[in-house]
């Protein structure tokens, strides 16, 4: 067996949260490890892809908005450092029909913490976006100083930044021993052993495979599909300024503007099937292209016809409620879960990575609704 290496942190997943984390405990001077089976940033991750939302709108639930306000100033540090930006500001529009509660609570907590938006009564918004088809009667709430996370450049510009200030990183997949009340060390597939006095598992959608009776029915991993079409030639009507991302909680559908000349981002956000990461086919059906097309040009005219550019297969990772899962291990005193990214995680890295990295070393107060306790014990529909 390979000699065994001691840290004081391994931190298990080089996604958004685990990059982030890995930083944090650097930044404390801490001994890290960080691991992928992967690689930061690959297309089976979770934080793989081209982009994500950064937003601040998160209905009643206040800990998301603090947590997307203390992260948006880090991401844009790090965007300014990057030969390549890493952050657009494109503005983030939220529609919904008036007096829909999350909508309203959205719009309150905005308010109150103080973050600027633009309220969109229905002439407003149908001039100002007349490219988009809103539903009858719409109103929306502009968060002017939101927008799009360059997702894959971003969490390996983390990671990379962490292992600036000394981390290791390794890209090889581990198996947990079985351990009671402590863990000592983790296994390589090549027969290595990675010893630490902590142990952070931030693998996301194989966290359930990592901790099977723990979080079988705790973490759900689902197939989600996302569509490019093709922009009209010569038109800027969908390129930022002229278009942000746009979100409609209640027609459950998202879309991005064409960044980097990549098309219109378009994509259904529901649950899709249960997915294997490891090996889940990752190629779109003719169906679903007919579907979402019809689908994409209702809210979209001038997409009747547009070529489709590209499509990509991710996962969600999704807990019962949506809600992120941050808790010590309940039988493993020196393990952490960070996981339950949901869909929505990826923009609350900077924060994430603040927080675990303050409980890992006993200097913060646990967030209720993050912990084990707070999960139901069956899968609900998320509004995050």
């Amino acid at each position: 067996m390979k000699s065994s290496t001691t840290f004081d942190v391994a931190v298990i997943g080089a996604g958004v949260f685990g990059a982030w984390t890995t930083l944090e405990l650097r930044m404390a001077k801490l001994r890290v490890l960080l691991i992928d089976a992967y690689g930061s940033g690959n297309s089976r991750s979770s934080s793989g892809g081209e982009s994500r939302i950064i937003r601040m709108s998160y209905g009643d639930a206040a800990v998301y908005t603090r947590f997307a306000q203390q992260s948006l100033p880090r991401w844009i540090e790090l965007s300014k450092q990057n030969a390549d930006p890493l952050f657009d500001p494109t503005g983030v529009l939220f529609t919904a029909l008036p007096s829909t509660p999350h909508f309203e609570h959205s719009r309150a907590t905005l308010e109150k913490a103080g973050i600027p938006f633009d309220y969109l009564d229905n002439s407003t918004l149908c001039a100002r976006y007349p490219q988009i088809e809103f539903p009858d009667n719409s109103v929306g709430l502009l968060e002017p100083g939101s927008g799009a996370l360059m997702a894959r450049r971003a969490v390996r510009a983390v990671a990379a930044a962490a292992t600036k200030l000394g981390v290791t990183y390794r890209q090889e997949a581990i198996f947990v021993p079985p351990a009671k009340d402590t863990l000592d060390a983790v296994f390589t597939r090549s027969n290595g052993r990675i010893e630490a006095g902590q142990f952070v598992f931030a693998c996301g959608a194989w966290l359930p495979r990592l901790f099977p009776h723990l979080l079988k029915r705790l973490i759900h991993p689902t197939r989600q599909e996302i569509f490019f079409f093709g922009a009209p030639p010569g038109s800027g009507q969908f390129s930022p300024p002229s278009m942000p991302i746009w979100i409609d909680f209640g027609l459950a559908v998202y879309s991005f503007p064409d960044l980097e000349g990549r098309g219109v981002k378009f994509a259904i956000d529901r649950h899709g099937p249960a997915f294997d990461p490891d090996l889940g086919s990752r190629q779109i059906s003719a169906k679903s292209i007919r579907d979402v097309r019809q689908l994409a040009t209702r809210h979209f005219p001038a997409l009747a016809g547009a070529p489709l550019l590209e499509t990509r297969v991710c996962q969600y990772e999704n807990t019962n409620n949506g809600d992120f899962l941050i808790d010590r291990h309940p039988d493993l005193r020196n393990v952490w879960i960070a996981g339950g990214g949901s869909g929505h995680g990826f923009k609350h890295g900077p924060a994430v990575g603040e927080y675990v990295s303050a409980m890992v070393r006993g200097t913060a107060k646990p967030e209720p609704r993050f912990l084990f306790v707070a999960q139901p014990a069956t899968w609900e529909r998320s509004i995050y």
